[in-house]
């Protein structure tokens, strides 16, 4: 069995190879693997360590791109359902001028959204050391009572739960109803990660040590802010730090935050401290870990195909082959 599982998306990105020229102008476009949770289980994989992925596609062409994907990276597969009777999700993406992601989901029930709570397999989540969810599961039914019973299930088996709010508007019905399921996944998670501007979303603060503040009084012990290539902010109970970035030269961004999540998870599975009990300097080792698997990904085109390797981002860290514990 995993030992870090997985709940939500798996879909299509239909990527613009044409950067800077928005979803109105681009006119080519490249497939790719996505969907956020499916990017860390393929990043966790990339590190070396057991992952899998309880995630819904279509049986169509799709729906089998990804489970070729995903078997070609070695990801756990044992709850990866395919349905004749709902299709696989499309996004297509591309770059603003100003910079700014721009995304169009195109399919209006997508296999993704119809995971049902009693397809779950409990032994699948009680067996795993850590499990992540992010907010695209909360957006409907069935597929929001599956991510409540899996929760449940991870918390009453003492598994570390993880959270990427991931923000998406275009996915919601309206911004009111994003922000209550949002807000009410902090509530559930041991750990958060989320952006700057995910921070000011949920708790409408910009200042990055308030906003954080009021995310850890809503329960996560630990909260990761992220901030592309500066690198992060975290706070716990006892301690707000910052770790910088690496400067790398960068291809394309998307999946970074999705690697940083992947890292951030490796690292803390192969922790012997509990999160309450992460000091400083424990805090300095695992987000630089997770700066630079996000950072390695910025260096290649596509999420799953530029997640680094361990010896990889051990190599970017400077840390020598015979240190690694594996050695």
């Amino acid at each position: 069995m995993p030992d870090i599982v997985t709940l939500g998306e798996s879909l299509i990105d239909m990527v613009s190879t044409q950067p800077g020229m928005g979803l109105v102008n681009s006119t080519e476009f490249e497939k790719a693997a996505g969907g956020a949770p499916t990017n860390v289980a393929a990043g966790v994989a990339a590190l070396g360590v057991d992952a899998g992925l309880i995630s819904k596609v279509g049986d169509d062409h799709f729906g089998a791109f990804l489970r070729q994907t995903l078997q070609d990276v070695e990801v756990d597969l044992g709850h990866f359902i395919m349905t004749p009777d709902y299709e696989t999700q499309l996004a297509f993406v591309a770059v603003s001028p100003e910079g700014v992601p721009d995304f169009s989901f195109h399919v209006k029930r997508s296999a993704d959204q119809m995971l049902a709570s009693d397809e779950l397999i409990p032994q699948y989540i009680e067996n795993a050391e850590i499990f992540h969810f992010g907010s695209i599961t909360l957006i409907s039914e069935p597929v929001r009572s599956a991510t409540l019973r899996a929760i449940d299930l991870a918390g009453d088996a003492g598994l570390l739960i993880s959270y990427d709010p991931n923000l998406r508007p275009p996915l919601w019905p309206d911004l009111d109803m994003a922000h209550h399921w949002i807000t009410e996944g902090v509530g559930m998670c041991d750990v958060i990660k989320v952006s700057l501007e995910e921070m000011t979303f949920i708790t409408g603060l910009e200042d990055p040590q308030r906003g954080m503040g009021a995310l850890w009084d809503m329960g996560p012990e630990l909260v990761a802010v992220t901030r592309g290539g500066e690198g992060c902010y975290y706070l716990t109970e006892h301690t707000f730090g910052e770790v910088a970035g690496f400067q790398v030269p960068v291809d394309e961004t998307t999946g970074c935050g999705d690697a940083f999540v992947a890292g951030m998870l490796v690292w803390l599975l192969e922790c012997e401290k509990d999160v309450s009990e992460l000091e400083d300097a424990d805090l300095q080792e695992l987000f630089a870990f997770a700066n630079a698997a996000g950072a390695l990904t910025a260096t290649g085109k596509g999420a799953i195909p530029s997640l680094p390797s361990r010896e990889e981002v051990h190599e970017l860290l400077g840390i020598e082959p015979e240190d690694d514990e594996d050695d």
